[in-house]
């Protein structure tokens, strides 16, 4: 079941990020820059801020909370961003990350663009998003909380609703 994060959620939220991150950048992100990006991103301020401003969605598996996902309403500019979406590795691959993306995409309107950024070595997100018809538009350096990596940027033209 997809359904609408509430503030109950937030310690849920807190740590099925925690468990995302550190398996899917275990590789890629040394874990003291993933602790400090989730202190900050994932502080419970900040989750009620997202909770009331943006798309904030959370997939359920018998009742409990395995994933959860997060965009941002169309701007001005008729463009959107999907800011996260993670699900607890061992629900992985059973298609709870498609169920919320399409949910997503369901509250927003046809014709406009949804923007994703990726971590360039994150091959199964890369997969994940290609598969499902996002276009990479650029590659590009960036600093993040003073690590280095390589960010792709992929595009997806907003449909009619995918019921």
């Amino acid at each position: 079941m997809i359904r609408a994060t509430t503030l109950d959620d937030i310690s849920m939220i807190q740590q099925i990020a925690k468990v995302s991150w550190n398996d899917t950048y275990k590789n890629i992100i040394p874990i003291d820059i993933q602790t400090l990006f989730l202190e900050k991103a994932y502080s419970p301020m900040m989750l009620v801020k997202r909770i009331e401003k943006t798309i904030f969605l959370v997939a359920e598996y018998e009742g409990k909370p395995i994933g959860f996902a997060n965009f941002t309403y169309v701007d001005e500019d008729g463009d959107a961003e999907l800011t996260a979406i993670y699900v607890l590795p061992e629900y992985k691959h059973i298609g709870y990350g498609k169920k919320l993306l399409l949910a997503g995409l369901n509250e927003m309107p046809a014709g406009r663009q949804l923007f994703v950024y990726v971590e360039s070595e994150n091959d199964s997100a890369r997969h994940f998003y290609e598969n499902f018809g996002f276009e990479c538009l650029e590659e590009f350096d960036e600093y993040f909380e003073g690590h280095p990596l390589t960010t792709a940027k992929y595009v997806y033209l907003l449909k009619t609703p995918a019921y």
